[in-house]
C-alpha cells in the first residue's frame, strides 16, 4: 500500500498504473482499513481526484468507489473531505464519471450517519433536484440509488424527507416512475421504492395525493398489467412490487382515497398480475392482496365489483400459496362479509363454504382464526350458511379447536351459533378486527 502511494506522487504514468493496481487492492477489507489510516493517503487521493487529466481523475474515483463499498464506518468517514467534490461533479458533462459519483455517494450514505450530516448543508438535496431533469438514463438510476439510501436513513422522517417534499423531486420522481416502460425501468425501480420509502414513513402525504400520485400510480398498474401477458420480461416484477405497495400504504393512510380510483379495471389488473407472477415471483402474491385488502376494507365498490366480475374464484385458488396469502385471502372475504346479509348470500352461493373447510383443520392458529372470523360473519348475517356448514360435517373441524388457547372462545361460540334452529337470532360474538 506504500509503495503504491509512493507510485501516484510520482510522474503520470506511475499514477495511472498505482491507482490502477489501487483500485484492485482496495476491493480487499483490510487493505482498504490501512489505506485509509496511512497519513496523507485520502488527501493524495481527492488530489488526484480533482485532478484535470480525465483519465487520472477518473482512475482516483473508481479507488473512492472501491473504499466506499467498505462496510467500517471508519472507512466511510475517512472519505468525508470528498463529500463535496463528489457534489460539485454532478453538475459535469461526463455521464460516465456523474454516475461513478452517484454510486459513491449513494454508498458512503448508506454506511455513515456524519457522511449524511455533512451532505446535508452541502446542499445535496438541491443538487439532486438539478440531476433529476438529466436525459441520461444511467444518470437517473444512479441518483435514484442514492435517494433511496438517504430516504431509508432513519433520521429521513425529519431532517431529509421534508426537505425533499419541498423541493422538485417529488414530481419528477412520479414522471419517472410513471414513464418506467417507456424511459427505462431501471431508473423507474428506483424511484418508484423512494416514493414507498416517503409514503411510509408517515411524515404527509398530501404533497404526493396533491400532485396526483393515487390516479397517476394506478393508471401505470393498469398498464403493467396489459403489458405482462405479451411480454413478462424478467425484471418487471421489480417495478410491480414497489407501485403495489405505494397504492396501498397510501391507501391505508389516508382516508377516502379509496373513491379517488372506484375503477373495476383495478381489479382485473390485480388478478392479471398475480396469475403472471405466482409461479415464478410468488413474493408479488401478499402485495397484490394486500392492495386488494386495503381497496375492499371500508369501499363497497370493490367488494361488489369482485363479485360481480367473477373473481372469487381466482381469489379462493389463493388460499393454499402460503401462511401470508391464507390470512389475506381470508381477510379479504371479511371486508365482503362485514358489508352484510346481501354479501354473504352472494358468499354462499359462490360457495366459500367448501374450501373454509379443509383450512379449519390446519394448524397455523393466524389462518384458523381469520376463517373463524369468516365464518362469524356468514353465520350472523346469513344463517343458512351455519345450517349448510353442519351437513357437511364443519361443525367436527371446530370441535378441535376447543382446546386450543387463542382459538378455543371463538371455536366454542361459533359451535353455539350453528346449535341453533335455523332462524334464531344469532349472539353477537367474536368481534370482528379487520386492518
Amino acid at each position: 500500500v506504500l509503495e503504491l502511494l509512493r507510485g501516484m506522487q510520482k510522474g503520470s504514468e506511475d499514477k495511472k498504473k498505482s491507482l490502477s493496481c489501487l483500485r484492485w487492492a482496495l476491493q480487499n477489507k483490510k487493505t482498504q482499513q490501512k489505506f485509509v489510516r496511512l497519513d496523507g493517503s485520502i488527501r493524495t487521493l481527492i488530489g488526484l481526484f480533482t485532478s484535470s487529466l480525465a483519465d487520472i481523475q477518473m482512475e482516483a474515483g473508481r479507488c473512492l468507489h472501491e473504499l466506499s463499498h467498505s462496510s467500517d464506518p471508519a472507512v466511510a468517514e475517512a472519505c468525508l473531505p470528498v463529500t463535496s467534490y463528489l457534489l460539485t461533479y454532478l453538475s459535469g458533462h461526463s455521464v460516465e464519471f456523474m454516475e461513478l459519483c452517484l454510486y459513491t455517494l449513494g454508498n458512503l450514505v448508506v454506511e455513515s450517519e456524519a457522511v449524511r450530516k455533512q451532505l446535508l448543508p452541502q446542499g445535496i438535496i438541491p443538487v439532486l433536484a438539478s440531476c433529476i431533469q438529466s436525459p441520461h438514463e444511467a444518470v437517473l438510476e444512479g441518483l435514484g440509488y442514492v435517494l433511496s439510501q438517504l430516504l431509508q436513513a432513519k433520521e429521513a422522517p425529519t431532517e431529509i424527507i421534508p426537505l425533499v417534499l419541498d423541493s422538485v423531486l417529488p414530481q419528477h420522481m412520479l414522471r419517472l416512475v410513471c414513464s418506467g416502460l417507456k424511459a427505462g425501468v431501471g431508473a423507474a425501480v428506483e424511484f418508484a421504492w423512494c416514493l414507498h420509502y416517503i409514503i411510509c414513513s408517515q411524515t404527509s402525504n398530501t404533497v404526493l395525493l396533491s400532485l396526483g400520485a393515487l390516479p397517476a400510480l394506478t393508471s401505470l398498474l393498469l398498464e403493467l398489467a396489459s403489458e405482462i401477458p405479451l411480454d413478462a420480461s424478467e425484471g418487471l416484477e421489480l417495478l410491480v412490487c414497489p407501485v403495489l405497495r405505494c397504492l396501498s400504504n397510501l391507501l391505508a393512510e389516508e382516508t377516502g382515497c379509496e373513491a379517488q380510483i372506484l375503477d373495476e379495471r383495478l381489479l382485473v389488473a390485480l388478478f392479471l398480475i398475480l396469475q403472471c407472477f405466482l409461479q415464478q415471483h410468488p413474493f408479488i402474491v401478499p402485495e397484490c392482496l394486500w392492495l386488494l385488502n386495503n381497496l375492499t376494507a371500508d369501499e363497497p365498490f370493490f367488494c361488489s365489483a369482485l363479485l360481480s366480475l367473477d373473481l372469487l374464484p381466482a381469489l379462493l385458488q389463493l388460499l393454499s400459496c402460503s401462511q401470508t396469502a391464507s390470512v389475506l385471502v381470508l381477510t379479504v372475504l371479511c371486508n365482503i362479509a362485514v358489508k352484510g346479509p346481501a354479501y354473504c348470500q352472494q358468499l354462499h352461493q359462490q360457495p366459500v363454504l367448501p374450501l373454509l373447510l379443509p383450512t379449519l383443520v390446519l394448524s397455523d392458529p393466524k389462518v384458523v382464526g381469520q376463517c373463524l372470523e369468516l365464518l362469524h360473519l356468514l353465520f350472523l348475517y346469513w344463517p343458512e350458511a351455519a345450517a349448510d356448514f353442519v351437513r357437511q360435517s364443519g361443525h367436527r373441524a371446530l370441535e378441535q379447536h376447543q382446546s386450543t388457547p387463542e382459538l378455543q372462545d371463538r371455536a366454542r361460540a361459533l359451535l353455539d351459533m350453528v346449535r341453533q334452529p335455523l332462524g334464531a337470532s344469532p349472539p353477537s360474538v367474536c368481534q370482528t378486527t379487520l386492518s
